[in-house]
């Protein structure tokens, strides 16, 4: 027998599953999961009590992009059990692992890998255990429904296995062989367990939260970012109804009522009473473009290959992201509770662990005094005000001990003091050889920091307004290969001579951190926008001019499947209506997506609208078919905002966009008549993620389309009437 036909191996028979327990072949090179190294304990991920319980636990946050469904499915395919049977825990530094962030598309990769891992063990484990309880030979058992079956029917359940320390044991980097039998879970479109609560207007947000005897608290913000509180009358708010405390630390200012209108009635009367000085401390500029270029920059080479070839037709280009908000449907939200020098935190951050870490350099105690529960925010990809607002929520029940203090951001508080999304500019250039092919190719892109997530008490915004305040750590860029604002930076296709600079600038002229994708959607913007171009001054079909640079089959796979299905060779050109092509490998290392896209564009107007998109996606091996559908369908919708709406506008003194007038987003009679999503599955693959595939290749496929309907070349976001306008 060889080695692989030694491994562990399940055998299907009799309906039910009869299993083997050979111990598995095993190389060197196999390793433990990252997360799985980081916890290796399998009952830190998987419990199972006698009453037949089986909680999974993971350190990973539902966002809305399905996890809380995809990660039971491949718990459940392992143990080959009914999803519906298992319960799963997400972050909480209390119960489950710690994985950091839920970010950069690895919920999937890191999480979905270690559980299915762990379970593979337990499940082996838990066989091992019945043979010896049942008296039966390993190979004579079957599995069936979260219990092993002796021939003559004698059963051992999870349950009746599991009454001591039986699963409270390291996850070893011998990977289990694969679950017996078809897949029961994996690859099927399973109903996803957060939705119901969200259609039917159940609890399902923190926004919804209501814990006993909890008052309500308001922060009253100052109006600009360099302003000074220089007096403050409290009297008449005291005597209102209700008003509990007013609490004041320096620039930071709020008010605590017993119910939540009083609250919002008492920090209006608050905000009256309270004397700012505001100095004119924002720089002004004509533009984005001279605005990020007037910073200083820390440059940085991440891809040096090849050598200047300086024969052929030469060409550049400078493309512009300006600054723009996460724009959650839902504000921030945080309730917190000081019980016994104990505090507890209710947070939609997307990392409770790095989240508790500050906060207990914020409040001078020790990381083991705080608690903090992952409950779902409405509304947003990205470091928006969460972890803020949960600072605000901490400050105030350290002032008001006992009981849960609840924190809602308004509307002018999340568009006025989240951290932005990071202005860019990406200046390309080229040089065509007489082939046709790319021979040269030099890209450089400035842009502030992606990510000044907590970490540090510095890195949350009412910690930087007290009157002893935190200093923001100084921001670093992130290495590659995933990088932040060079995320997808390098381009995914065969350049012999190329140079790729990063110009970090570590001072922001606003606020700014971590937005879905980071710096890829405007990377992939200017890189595809410009490929595009590139074809047109060689006189070749935008996408066989891609096809010609790229030398990964599944790159191009996706390529050809997104242009088949969208109808590309046999497009008929209409008045006003124009196609445009794009696409990208997520960090060079995540899901391949390639869109085409068809828009409109109105003579009069200069409105941009989308007509109908197909895009074809390889996120490796396919847990939920529609929760990836899901992703690419809502990033898609998304990047359709950015790119035809969104901008952050702001003066000497403050953000002007402090609402959904002056910052529109796309509404519903605006999105896509038609998104159609083609799947690649991969069986056996990694799993790569498809939350931030699709937004960078939907941007730059809209501008392509734009031109290929205009003739208009739109370099600088948003592409909204105004700008249309101008250019026409």
């Amino acid at each position: 027998m060889s080695a692989d036909q030694g491994r562990r191996r399940f055998l299907a028979a009799g309906g039910a599953l009869t299993l083997s327990f050979a111990m598995p072949a095993w190389s060197a090179q196999d390793a433990l999961p990252k997360s799985l190294e980081k916890t290796p304990w399998l009952d830190a991920w998987i419990r199972i009590d006698a009453d037949e319980r089986i909680t999974v636990f993971t350190g990973k946050a539902e966002l809305g992009q399905g996890i809380k469904t995809a990660l039971l499915q491949v718990v459940a395919d392992e143990l080959r059990i009914a999803p519906g049977r298992l319960t799963l825990v997400t972050a909480d530094t209390a119960r489950t692992p710690d994985e950091g962030m839920t970010a950069g598309s690895n919920s999937m990769k890191d999480s979905g890998a270690a559980l299915r891992h762990a379970a593979g063990q337990v499940r082996m484990r838990l066989g091992a255990l019945a043979a010896a309880r049942l008296g039966t030979p390993a190979a004579g058992l079957a599995l069936k429904d979260g219990a092993f079956i002796a021939p003559d029917g004698r059963r051992a359940s999870f349950g009746q296995l599991v009454t001591g320390q039986e699963l409270h044991l390291r996850a070893t980097s011998q990977p289990a062989p694969p679950a017996p039998g078809p897949k029961t879970a994996i690859g099927q479109s399973l109903p996803r367990i957060d939705i119901p609560a969200k259609v039917t207007g159940g609890a399902a947000y923190v926004q919804d939260l209501r814990l006993p005897n909890m008052v309500h608290a308001r922060v009253v913000r100052p109006p600009a970012q360099a302003a000074t509180l220089s007096a403050v009358d409290t009297a008449a708010v005291m005597r209102l109804p209700g008003v509990l405390k007013i609490v004041r630390d320096g620039r930071f200012l709020a008010v605590i009522a017993d119910g939540e209108y009083r609250a919002v009635k008492a920090a209006a009367l608050l905000a009256r009473a309270v004397r700012w000085e505001t100095p004119a401390a924002l720089p002004v500029h004509p533009d984005i473009k001279a605005l990020v270029m007037a910073q200083p920059a820390e440059p940085a080479t991440i891809l040096e290959r090849g050598a200047r070839v300086h024969e052929g037709t030469h060409f550049k280009a400078t493309y512009t992201r300006p600054f723009q908000l996460h724009a959650s449907i839902g504000p921030s939200c945080a309730v917190a509770q000081l019980v016994e020098n104990r505090y507890t935190v209710w947070t939609h951050s997307q990392g409770v662990f790095p989240l508790r870490g500050a906060l207990a350099e914020l409040l001078g105690v020790k990381e083991d005094a705080i608690r903090c529960i992952h409950v779902e925010g409405s509304g947003c990809y990205g470091h928006n005000a969460a972890d803020d607002v949960a600072a605000d929520a901490a400050l105030l029940a350290r002032a008001f001990p006992g009981r849960p203090v609840r924190v809602q951001w308004m509307r002018e508080d999340e568009h006025g003091w989240e951290p932005f999304g990071a202005a860019m500019v990406a200046q390309v250039a080229a040089t065509l050889g007489p082939d046709g092919r790319i021979a040269d190719w030099q890209y450089d892109v400035f842009t502030p920091p992606h990510n000044t997530r907590p970490g540090k008490a510095g890195n949350l915004l009412p910690a930087t307004h007290l009157a002893k305040p935190f200093t923001p750590p100084v921001p670093k860029p992130s290495p590659q290969p995933e990088g932040s604002g060079d995320r997808n930076a390098i381009p995914y296709y065969r350049l012999p001579n190329a140079r790729v600079t990063h110009h970090f600038q570590p001072k922001a002229v606003l606020r700014t951190s971590a937005m879905r994708g980071l710096g890829a959607y405007c990377n992939v913007f200017a890189i595809e926008s410009f490929m595009d171009e590139l074809a047109r001054a060689a006189k070749v079909d935008p996408v066989a001019f891609r096809l010609r640079h790229l030398d990964d089959p599944r790159a191009i796979e996706v390529v050809k499947l997104a242009a088949a299905k969208f109808g590309w060779d046999g497009y008929k050109k209409t008045a006003r209506r124009g196609r445009g092509f794009a696409f990208a490998r997520y960090k060079n290392l995540a899901s391949y997506c390639a869109l085409a896209v068809e828009v409109e564009v109105a003579r009069e107007t200069g409105l941009v609208r989308v007509t109908r998109v197909s895009s074809a996606v390889d996120c490796g091996e396919i847990v939920n078919p529609d929760g990836v559908r899901n992703q690419i369908e809502g990033g898609v919708n998304q990047s359709a905002s950015w790119t035809l709406l969104e901008q952050v506008r702001f003066d000497a003194e403050r953000v002007l966009t402090v609402d959904w007038a002056s910052y529109p987003i796309l509404r519903f009679g605006q999105v896509p008549d038609k998104v159609d999503v083609h799947l690649i599955d991969r069986p056996g693959q990694p799993f790569l993620g498809t939350g931030e595939a699709a937004q960078g290749p939907a941007a730059a496929a809209i501008a392509n389309a734009v031109f290929d309907a205009s003739g208009l070349r739109m370099r600088d976001l948003p592409l909204d009437r105004a700008r249309m306008r101008k250019a026409s």
